[in-house]
């Protein structure tokens, strides 16, 4: 497993409840694309219509060794899940404070997956108490480090 791109925001912003692995349908050579690192999942976000799930706003950077066909880079790109799995998705994005969004593209064997996660707002006391835990850890490990 390679990972390609990680949203590193996901864990300061939200509270990660529970996490899927999910196909992409991706057109042409954006896979080529995907290869080489030229992917970018930070304002992204998932979304269910007509039973199938989409994933918004995902950029993918034209593969420039293309020739003819070039998709949007920003086009929704649908996510391959389970029924069951789309509608554990389906209903927590209709309950309140719930988002739906991917935390990292990574290549399994030959094949280009993403995880998302369901998830729920923090509040800003929350992120400064994550914030306080963090440098709490980093002057230990500082410490710990001066110590040996």
């Amino acid at each position: 497993m390679k990972v390609i791109a990680t949203n590193k925001r996901v864990h300061f912003e939200y509270f990660v409840l529970s996490t899927f692995t999910a196909g992409i349908s991706l057109q042409g050579c954006e896979v080529k694309s995907v290869r080489t690192g030229h992917v970018s999942i930070a304002d992204s976000f998932v979304s269910v219509k007509g039973g199938e799930a989409f994933v918004i706003n995902m950029y993918i950077k034209n593969y420039e060794q293309a020739n003819n066909f070039v998709p949007d880079e920003r086009r929704a790109r649908k996510l391959l899940l389970h029924k069951s799995e789309i509608l554990e998705i389906g209903t927590a994005l209709h309950q309140k404070g719930l988002t739906v969004v991917p935390t990292k593209v990574f290549l399994d064997r030959s094949f280009v997956k993403v995880e998302i996660a369901i998830c729920r707002g923090k509040k800003l006391y929350d992120k400064r108490e994550t914030i306080k835990r963090r440098d709490v850890e980093r002057d230990i490990r500082r410490e710990m480090k001066g110590l040996k």
